[in-house]
């Protein structure tokens, strides 16, 4: 069987016109159609989102030890494990290194840019009987975050190590974020500095961009001369902003589930699975949203295994199989 076929199409954006990073608003959309598509029938669709430093394209990357995303659904499809899917990678990425797939002051406005322009955009061209989104990591988190707040946009989702109980998630950055921006005379002094370095994906540089990241998305303030953004700590002593942290913990799943649960019982597929040597602690998220599914009653399907956060794509011959099952005609 011949395997499928990549689209590159570009989209330009009204929702993210004006955006507060001054990112473009031409993005391209990569999107995988299956082998033998055929435009008079219908498929499920299965959006994919990345984690933070990621965009689409990126899960097409080659790479001699590992699977692209390509060749992983003509496998997937090509030996029955599967039937044909229409796959979108929509491109998020942001100056501060990434999204989180909701709309935010301090990025823009992502939500509505997937769910009222990509999806549309896709659809207008491929003919879709029902929708899936997924991903990892920040992924995890947009996948998880848009079931519980659009049941009538999505019909499944997978969360592979998304973020969540960011008490534990995040604060261990906070310190070596600090030092970094008062290093640097601030946060966007920083962020300046970072974008002029060559070695971008040294480790050293993840806890403040990944910080900035996070303060962007979930603590957006306009009025702040720094890149319009509040921090959960005081930048010159470090002392913690209790009412800063609160405004993330709003955006935090294990939190969001307690209003959102009765959404995800609308869904055909939740799945949440994470590694349990993750190193951002992100499994203890994972352990309290299985609880709090399983008290409230929400079918799911939760799995552990033995592995970190890095190089796990190869968990997605679980759940992509699965979403299929879960959206086919």
């Amino acid at each position: 069987m011949a395997g499928g076929e990549l689209v590159v199409e570009s989209f330009d954006s009204k929702v993210l016109r004006g955006n507060p990073l001054k990112d473009p608003t031409r993005r391209d959309i990569t999107t995988y159609l299956p082998p033998k598509y055929d435009p008079h029938k219908r498929y499920p669709a299965a959006y994919a989102i990345v984690g933070i430093t990621g965009t689409g394209r990126s899960l097409l990357n080659v790479d001699p030890l590992m699977e692209d995303l390509k060749s992983k659904l003509d496998r997937l499809i090509r030996t029955g494990k599967m039937g044909p899917m229409i796959v979108p990678m929509p491109d998020c990425f942001t100056r501060v290194g990434g999204n989180q797939y909701i709309n935010s002051a301090g990025t823009g406005r992502y939500d509505d840019y997937l769910r009222k322009e990509i999806v549309p955009f896709i659809e207008r061209r491929y003919r879709v009987s029902r929708r899936g989104i997924w991903g990892k990591s920040s992924g995890g988190f947009g996948s998880i975050v848009h079931g519980m707040l659009h049941p009538d946009t999505w019909q499944a989702l997978a969360d592979h190590s998304g973020d969540s109980l960011f008490e534990f998630a995040y604060v261990m950055d906070f310190p070596k974020a600090l030092a970094a921006f008062r290093e640097h005379g601030g946060p966007k002094r920083w962020l300046d500095w970072f974008w002029r370095q060559k070695g971008r994906r040294q480790s050293v540089h993840f806890p403040p961009l990944n910080t900035l990241a996070m303060a962007a998305h979930y603590s957006p303030n306009p009025r702040s001369h720094e890149l319009g953004i509040d921090f959960p700590f005081d930048l010159e002593t470090g002392e913690w902003r209790p009412e800063v942290w609160a405004r993330w913990l709003r955006w935090d799943p294990v939190n969001l589930v307690d209003r959102y649960w009765r959404n995800l019982k609308r869904l055909r597929l939740v799945y949440i699975d994470c590694g349990t040597k993750d190193e951002w602690n992100l499994i203890w998220g994972s352990r309290v949203l299985h609880a709090k599914l399983r008290t409230y009653g929400v079918k799911h399907f939760y799995e552990e295994f033995d592995d970190g956060h890095l190089n796990i794509t190869y968990r997605y011959d679980v759940s992509l199989p699965m979403m299929w099952r879960a959206l086919r005609a």
